[in-house]
């Protein structure tokens, strides 16, 4: 009654509770017996029999509760009631259509029979299961990416990158799809492979729940002791971590995955957290972590017998909010240190670097930072609010190189990109003895350049000096033309004098025209920041080695753009505009400023597979 929610058990208050607001149920809602609910991640059903069930117009009062009986009418009548008295699984009342019985559900003895297991009711209208497994429109055209990897099916959420390998002459990488599953959702790991990291071909789904038993949700990739790919993942509905081993380096097949089963030193099972799990090898020994607000280590020897450790990290940076959680998590060594790349939830992709105490067992931070930053509109704090750079993953080259992704959540306005499962271009990562991080776009993204243009000594001399005048400027003398861009798939590099970008709040602005200002790219040296569009992120000209001048390359694919500046930053935006909007224009305050070097190109898209795929399905997991 009103905002008032009580439950009563054998006809006698149980429990009590308050809700913000009442919930109203349409025609597209669903009757569910046996599931939590549709949307359910852990998949948990009743183990059980009902006898009656009944849904009721308003609140019944304490006496009507208790004066009601099963299989018998009842005043007032209910407007939805199953029996199960006539053998199936109809609503006696007529209102809604015939019931489906899913899994192992069953009516016998005039019960619906639940045991637990993926077994329960579902009584449509539009809601389910068959509305959920109806295909949805592909990804429209003006949505498809020219050189970014993303997902060639409908809508789907989350897109977390899992799982890479480089095995035989061809990188292996898994992201998360959801897709009906038996009249709910559940979660794949679809598989894409590449030659160069670039070209991506789509492969049948094998990590699926109608193999594995279980949703899959992230984890990371590694080598078993013989030699084999293996995949250790959290088991969505399962409660445990899994680890399944390939059948071969194709990764066509695979063995049943089993859990990871975790004990002390005293052999007693160990109580942990179970969620996001990574695994990594030092000599002979594998040690497995498993994500949290403070994540287990625990090591073996044959990926069978694990014993747990104790805390996985041994001291929190002072920039790490009280209440993030490491998930998604990737540990690998990087020049002389360790880094931990992972997410928190409500702050994105970050990462820690430091060392690993081979007496302790532990990870020892040196130092932290961020590749996530909220843009102005978005929230301090909350998942999908303010995660643009999301989920990562990375793999190592044949050549060394350290190549992560990240799924691009929530960039772009009112969360546009959210069901489109698209990765970030992947990034070389480095850290040479200064101790810094570098960040690099894939240098395989050169060997995409087409029709080379070079413009030099670009002035920019309509300087704003008016103390109220508008940063960044909307229109000319201010905004300044420079070029167009050679079309939506384009990179442009831009080159400046450390002196002359010295003190300079100076940038760029891509798309403008009519009411659209344009997506302005721009150093602050006030701030000591880099800004796309409304995000901002640590870069100083300060901190630039001697000599060292400022180098921008920013790369346009339609209406994401992702800019790199001088190795030590990456910053990325999705700007929605009309495809004829191919302006770059630039602007300077306080005085002049001189482009030393203006170099543009066309980059050949690499998304044929994207098409292909969006044709064949051969990713498209089962349904039931």
């Amino acid at each position: 009654r009103g905002r008032e929610v009580e439950i009563f058990r054998n006809g006698a208050p149980y429990s009590r509770y308050f809700v913000d607001g009442t919930q109203k149920f349409g025609r597209d809602s669903a009757v569910v017996l046996g599931l939590r609910h549709l949307e359910a991640q852990d998949g948990a059903c009743f183990a059980g029999s009902i006898e009656d069930a009944r849904i009721y117009a308003s609140a019944l009062t304490a006496s009507q509760i208790a004066a009601l009986k099963p299989n018998q009418p009842s005043d007032p009548a209910p407007v939805g009631w199953w029996h199960f008295e006539n053998g199936d699984a109809r609503d006696a009342t007529g209102h809604f259509p015939p019931g489906q019985l899913v899994g192992a559900a069953r009516v016998e003895g005039g019960r619906l029979i639940l045991d637990g297991t993926d077994s329960f009711l579902v009584t449509p209208p539009e809601a389910a299961p068959g509305a959920t497994e109806v295909a949805q429109p592909d990804v429209p055209e003006d949505w498809i990416l020219n050189y970014h990897l993303m997902h060639p099916g409908a809508e789907s959420l989350p897109g977390d990158p899992n799982a890479a390998f480089y095995l035989d002459g061809l990188y292996h990488l898994h992201y998360i799809l959801r897709h009906p599953w038996k009249g709910r959702q559940t979660f794949a790991f679809v598989h894409v492979t590449s030659p160069d990291l670039l070209h991506w071909t789509w492969q049948p789904t094998i990590l699926q729940r109608s193999f594995t038993g279980h949703g899959m949700f992230s984890g990371t990739g590694f080598i078993a002791p013989d030699g084999r790919p293996a995949a250790i993942y959290h088991g969505e509905s399962s409660g445990r971590n899994q680890i399944a081993i390939a059948t071969d380096r194709k990764l066509s097949g695979w063995e049943k995955p089993y859990p990871v089963e975790v004990k002390r030193a005293d052999g007693s099972p160990a109580e942990m957290n179970h969620w996001d799990p990574d695994c990594f090898r030092i000599g002979d020994t594998y040690y497995a972590i498993s994500g949290g607000n403070n994540p287990p280590v625990f090591k073996s020897k044959d990926l069978r017998n694990w014993t747990l450790i104790g805390d996985f990290v041994r001291r929190q940076p002072p920039d790490v909010v009280v209440g993030e959680d490491i998930s998604c998590p990737n540990f690998f060594p990087l020049g002389n240190q360790w880094m931990l790349l992972c997410i928190s939830h409500p702050l994105g992709c970050r990462y820690y670097l430091g060392d690993w105490d081979a007496i302790a067992e532990q990870f020892v931070p040196r130092t932290h930072g961020r590749m996530n930053w909220a843009r102005n509109e978005q929230l301090v704090w909350g998942v999908l609010n303010r995660t643009d750079f999301f989920a990562p993953e990375s793999v190592e080259t044949p050549d060394g190189r350290r190549v992560m992704w990240a799924w691009l959540t929530s960039a772009g306005p009112d969360n546009v990109l959210l069901n489109r499962s698209i990765q970030s271009l992947p990034r070389e990562l480095s850290l040479p003895s200064d101790g810094r991080l570098r960040i690099h776009p894939l240098r395989e993204l050169e060997g995409q350049r087409r029709d080379p243009v070079t413009l030099r000594n670009v002035v920019l001399s309509h300087a704003i000096t008016g103390h109220g005048d508008r940063v960044p400027p909307t229109s000319p003398p201010a905004l300044q033309r420079i070029t167009e861009l050679p079309g939506d798939s384009a990179e442009f590099r831009v080159i400046i004098s450390r002196s002359e970008a010295s003190r300079k709040l100076l940038g760029f602005v891509l798309f403008a025209g009519g009411d659209d200002p344009g997506l302005p790219i721009l150093l602050r040296p006030d701030t000591g920041t880099l800004r796309v569009g409304t995000t901002e992120a640590p870069f100083a000209i300060t901190e630039l080695a001697d000599g060292e001048d400022l180098e921008l390359r920013v790369f346009v694919d339609k209406y994401l753009v992702e800019v790199f500046a001088n190795g030590r930053q990456a910053v990325l935006a999705a700007h929605p505009h009309p495809s004829d909007r191919r302006a770059l224009d630039g602007f300077t305050v306080g005085a002049p400023t001189t482009v030393r070097q203006l170099d543009l190109w066309r980059i050949e898209p690499t998304n044929q597979g994207f098409y292909e795929a969006r044709t064949n399905r051969v990713w498209e997991p089962k349904q039931r």
